[in-house]
C-alpha cells in the first residue's frame, strides 16, 4: 500500500470501501482497494472544500460601505482576471470571468497547498495537471461552438478552401497538442519544484529551505498565471470575430 498523508488517511477509512465498491461496479480494478484514493485526489478534494468555504466567507460577507480586505483581495483578482481577457477576447470577455477565476484558483491552491508541512501538491501528480488541461480543451471548443455553432468548424481548415487539406490535420493535432502542452508544463515545473524544496528541507535547515520554499511559491502563482493566461488565449482563438 503506498504511503498515505493523514487526510488521505482519514477519506480511505470513511469513504475507501465505498469507493472501491464504485470502482469495481463500473470495471475500474483499483491497485489497492484498501486504499483507492490517492493522495492527489484527497489533496484535491481538501482544496475544493478550502476554496468553498472562502467563497461562502467572502459572499456572507460582502458590503458595499465597508469591504474588508478579503473582500477586496477577491475584487482585485477579479478584476486583474476580467481586464486580462478583455484585452485578449474583446467584447463579452465577461461571461468567461467565473470559469478563468475558479481554474485560476483551484490550480494556485493546488500548487500552494505543498507548502505546508503534512501535505503535498497535485499537480505535482500528472493526472491533475491533465485533468485542468482537458477542462479548459473542452471549455474553450463549446465555447467555439456556441460562438459561431457548426461554422466553427470552418476554421480548422484555414482562410484558403484549397489549403483545407493541408490545414485540417495541422490544426487537429495542434488543438490536441493543448492539453499536453498544458498538463507537461505545469506538472513538470511543479514537480520539480517539490523535489528540490524537499531535497534541500531534508539537507539543511533554516535558511536555504526558506530560500527554496519562497521559490516554490512564485513558482506556483507564476504556473497558475501562465495556465489561465493560455486559457484565455484558446478562448480567444475560438470565439474570434474572423472565422
Amino acid at each position: 500500500m503506498p504511503e498515505q498523508l493523514w487526510f488521505t488517511a482519514i477519506l480511505n477509512r470513511a469513504f475507501g470501501t465505498a469507493v472501491a465498491g464504485l470502482m469495481e461496479a463500473i470495471h475500474i480494478h483499483p491497485h489497492h482497494p484498501e486504499a483507492p484514493i490517492p493522495n492527489s485526489v484527497a489533496m484535491e478534494i481538501l482544496v475544493c472544500i478550502f476554496l468553498i468555504i472562502l467563497f461562502v466567507i467572502v459572499r456572507t460577507r460582502l458590503s458595499v460601505n465597508k469591504p474588508g480586505a478579503l473582500q477586496h483581495s477577491f475584487e482585485l483578482l477579479h478584476g486583474g482576471i476580467e481586464q486580462q481577457s478583455h484585452e485578449i477576447i474583446g467584447p463579452h470577455s465577461e461571461t468567461h470571468t467565473p470559469f478563468l477565476v475558479s481554474l485560476a484558483l483551484f490550480i494556485l491552491f493546488c500548487n500552494l497547498i505543498g507548502v505546508i508541512p503534512g501535505f503535498e501538491s497535485p499537480t505535482a501528480v500528472p493526472i491533475v495537471p491533465l485533468g485542468c488541461a482537458i477542462v479548459a480543451f473542452f471549455y474553450y471548443q463549446a465555447q467555439g461552438f456556441k460562438h459561431a455553432g457548426i461554422k466553427y468548424l470552418a476554421h480548422f481548415a484555414g482562410p484558403m478552401p484549397l489549403l483545407a487539406p493541408l490545414m485540417i490535420p495541422i490544426e487537429i493535432i495542434s488543438h490536441l497538442a493543448r492539453p499536453l502542452s498544458l498538463t507537461i508544463r505545469l506538472y513538470a515545473n511543479m514537480f520539480a519544484g517539490e523535489q528540490v524544496t524537499g531535497a534541500f528541507m531534508s539537507a539543511v535547515h533554516y535558511i536555504v529551505p526558506v530560500i527554496f520554499m519562497g521559490l516554490h511559491v512564485f513558482v506556483a502563482f507564476l504556473q497558475a498565471y501562465i495556465f489561465m493566461l493560455l486559457s484565455i488565449i484558446y478562448v480567444r482563438g475560438a470565439v474570434a470575430h474572423d472565422h
